[in-house]
């Protein structure tokens, strides 16, 4: 049995009664206990409430009120949420804005710590500027999206041809270290290792793309505040969560 579909087995069976005994799950579900320990080990770092007993050969019981969505969230995930949430917060006339932005808050209270702080690494590399003074946007090579994606979640070098304001292309490689929203424009906002500097990368003048099987260490978060500093993180460093209430 494939682990991802081991964990959904065992998470049902937490939830279909209160208490189990460590080897009556390794019993149902057909593997060692061992097995089933590690499983239970890597279902609390996702973020079950999951607590453990004494008793012959041990025990394991699952908070009903335990969070299990929140603790399937990929990285792709957690930024489609943020940009999402802030661009909606930026608009300012869009329904339901404030409610995404509690949503959130609450999201990230029910993540356990390294998630929470994965999340809080990701807000500081999204930027939400002012809008840009162009209200039209130039289509979009399809591919982007997916390599902007993996490359900014994974930390990858990217590679894309470039078109700058007079119409010249070069190719770049890149690291790409965050997103800033301008609307509706977005852009890359990286470290361009061929011309050894900081620069933004407006999307609609990407093509191209491609991800690079290198990666990068990430820059602090301060880099991105430098190249960007009227623009602001989705979430301020110096302020606190939101109340989940």
């Amino acid at each position: 049995m494939l682990m991802a579909s081991r964990h959904d087995q065992l998470v049902r069976l937490l939830r279909r009664r209160s208490d189990w005994a460590v080897a009556e799950l390794a019993r149902e579900v057909g593997v060692s206990r061992r097995t089933v320990l590690r499983d239970i080990g890597a279902l609390r770092e996702a973020g079950f409430d999951l607590h453990t007993f004494s008793g012959p050969g041990g025990g394991v019981r699952l908070n009903p009120t335990s969070v299990m969505i929140t603790s399937q969230l990929g990285a792709t995930e957690v930024v489609a949420l943020i940009v999402s949430v802030e661009i909606a917060r930026a608009a300012k006339t869009v329904p339901f804005a404030a409610g995404a932005r509690r949503a959130l808050a609450k999201i990230e209270q029910a993540l356990p710590a390294s998630r929470v702080a994965e999340l809080r690494a990701l807000r500081e590399r999204i930027l939400i500027g002012r809008p840009s003074s162009e209200t039209s946007v130039a289509d979009i090579d399809p591919d982007l999206l997916e390599a902007f994606e993996t490359a900014f979640t994974a930390t990858r070098l990217l590679t894309f041809t470039y078109r700058d304001q007079r119409g010249r292309r070069t190719r770049r490689l890149v690291e790409p270290h965050g997103l800033l929203v301008r609307q509706p424009q977005w852009y890359v906002i990286a470290w361009d290792t061929g011309r050894n500097a900081a620069r933004l990368f407006r999307a609609d003048r990407v093509s191209a793309p491609r991800v690079s099987d290198r990666s990068f260490v990430a820059r602090p978060s301060q880099f991105i505040a430098e190249v960007c500093p009227d623009a602001r993180p989705a979430r301020p460093r110096d302020t606190a969560p939101e109340p989940s209430g």
